[in-house]
């Protein structure tokens, strides 16, 4: 349980205000080492790469970023090319705008340049992501499934992640698009797996020991299926609903943090790090 998390990590429910007090930007930016750090913006999630990065230039420089490298890797050419490894070796914080995740990976997964941001992020450089981009985080991540809905069995689709943060499974723009009932449906398939449902303008700030603090205006749902005494999700046929008894969700707003590895919530008070 030592090795879930690596390095530091943002993970961004999407929608984060850019316009306003911007406050989970801010905490991005101050992780990265303040306004005289370089960024790296990686537009990889996007099919509109050049509106994206010009938005997040506008926006990190009005947040008075000095130093902003939009990069545009769309291609597994471009992902195994010497230029684009360097230049994200000299980052000093990596930022995933949304988009679709499946593109991250299958653009990203396996080439020079996944390998490079592995190698900062045991570094201690730390790694964002927004909406898509917070997906791609964990090992094993969504990639489709059915919202506004009940927890049906088949309603969800899984695929590898760029593994940043193991044993747990990242949920996004989660009360906004109506999304527990499909993070349900991953816990209860995989109850030793922690569900993390990030809400919009919210994010989760990930620290090394594996524990995180939730900041942003809205709040972060933990599904922690440990604690699951009766499950009928392999009996399920497709599109039937599950049963569940005893699961453990706990709901937690800014300030409030939480340690996966101990399965235990932070309040406050206790909000410590070492």
């Amino acid at each position: 349980m030592d090795d879930l998390v690596n390095g530091n990590l943002l993970i961004i429910g999407g929608a984060e205000d850019k316009w306003g007090q911007s406050k989970v930007l801010k905490h991005a930016i101050e992780m990265c080492g303040g306004p005289e750090a370089k960024i790296m913006v990686l537009t990889t999630a996007t099919q509109k790469p050049e509106e994206v990065g010009k938005e997040y230039r506008n926006v990190f420089s009005r947040l008075g970023v000095k130093s902003i490298d939009i990069l545009n890797v769309d291609s597994r050419t471009d992902a195994n090319s010497d230029s684009v490894a360097q230049k994200v070796s000299g980052a000093a914080g990596v930022f995933f705008t949304g988009g679709d995740q499946l593109r991250i990976t299958s653009i990203l997964g396996g080439t020079k340049t996944a390998k490079v941001l592995m190698s900062i992020y045991k570094k201690g450089i730390p790694i964002i992501g927004t909406s898509a981009g917070a997906s791609v985080m964990s090992s094993v991540m969504i990639v489709e499934g059915n919202g506004n809905s009940a927890a049906r069995k088949c309603t969800l689709g899984m695929s590898p992640g760029l593994g940043f943060i193991d044993q747990v499974i990242i949920d996004q723009h989660f009360e906004q698009r109506g999304r527990l009932g499909r993070l349900l449906i991953g816990v209860a398939q995989n109850p030793s797996v922690l569900g993390i449902g990030i809400d919009e303008d919210t994010s989760i700030k990930v620290y090394s020991n594996a524990s995180f603090d939730v900041i942003g205006t809205n709040c972060v749902t933990v599904i922690d299926g440990a604690s699951i005494q009766e499950s009928n999700v392999s009996e399920l046929k497709s599109e039937e609903i599950i049963a569940l008894s005893n699961v453990t969700i706990h709901i937690l707003p800014s300030g409030y943090g939480y340690d996966i590895s101990q399965r235990k919530v932070k309040r406050p008070n206790e909000n410590k790090h070492n």
